[in-house]
């Protein structure tokens, strides 16, 4: 099905693009969005950019989990943690949403590989909790990406002192532009350091939900990338290893009226758009 609908997306889009300018574009996918929308997008090889509302806040959602995962690197670079450290479920850290942990019996065996692989591959919400007190709470994650260089960039819940920045935003906040650094560091090697930073981007290239700016790339390109959604709010964070040079973007929006969960919701619709506009651009020229 989507296969499907990439190709007829991009045969519909291929002569739309040419002698176009990217950033006008995409302002007009944007612009008529019922909600607040940013973007950031640079072609890593040519430098080519584009920045939309791209310093504003918005809510990470699960995208936070990103940050999370550089929280658990970090302990592992360090020697406090093992990737394949033996740990034990118990129902009482059980959280609801998505992901398979909290259906896990009580007293399982399992590791923190499985964890981490969980947390973003399915965007387990139980293992990401875990991981996230394992890293050392949010303090800690926020530590790393202000010495990242990242400003803006927190886990808001269960930290304290920013309770109030979760009651507007929620688990995480970053900006389109942020978090695309964040993904360029990891795609480079620059994240806690080469051999932390592979692991990082083999487990952000293994990713189950495909059907929303993934699904307007071809599915032999491999990606890198990390979803986050609530209602109000829905945001996506990709990086193409494409032929012609690697590219990454952030699709991020808040403040939604469309709060649906169906396929044709205008939040996922925009992130199919933008992809495949961006996927023409970069590769069909």
């Amino acid at each position: 099905m989507y296969r499907f609908f990439w190709i007829v997306l991009v045969f519909c889009l291929s002569n739309s693009v040419i002698g176009q300018n990217l950033e006008n574009l995409l302002e007009k996918e944007l612009d008529g969005f019922n909600g607040h929308a940013g973007l950031y997008v640079l072609h890593l090889e040519s430098g080519e950019e584009v920045a939309i509302q791209a310093d504003t806040l918005f809510p990470t959602a699960s995208i936070v989990k990103v940050p999370i995962l550089v929280g658990i690197m970090d302990k592992i670079e360090r020697g406090e943690l093992d990737y394949h450290q033996k740990l034990v479920y118990r129902d009482s850290i059980k959280y609801g949403g998505s992901g398979l942990m909290q259906h896990f019996k009580d007293s399982t065996e399992t590791e923190l590989s499985v964890l981490m692989s969980l947390m973003i591959t399915y965007s387990d919400n139980t293992t990401s909790l875990w991981c996230q007190a394992l890293a050392g709470g949010g303090a800690r994650i926020n530590q790393l990406m202000e010495e990242l260089g990242l400003e803006n960039t927190r886990v808001n819940s269960r930290t304290e002192g920013r309770e109030k920045d979760w009651e507007k935003l929620g688990w995480g906040q970053t900006t389109p532009r942020e978090m695309a650094q964040l993904l360029i560091k990891i795609r480079k090697g620059e994240a806690i350091s080469s051999s932390a930073s592979e692991r990082m981007y083999r487990l952000l290239s293994n990713i189950y939900y495909d059907e929303y700016g993934l699904s307007a790339i071809p599915p032999y390109i491999q990606t890198a990338s990390k979803q986050g959604m609530v209602n109000a709010s829905r945001s996506e964070l990709v990086m193409v290893n494409a032929p012609k040079g690697d590219y990454v973007f952030y699709i991020a929006t808040k403040q939604n009226e469309d709060q649906r969960w169906e396929d044709d919701n205008e939040a996922f619709v925009l992130q199919r758009r933008i992809s495949a506009i961006l996927w023409e651009w970069f590769e069909g020229q």
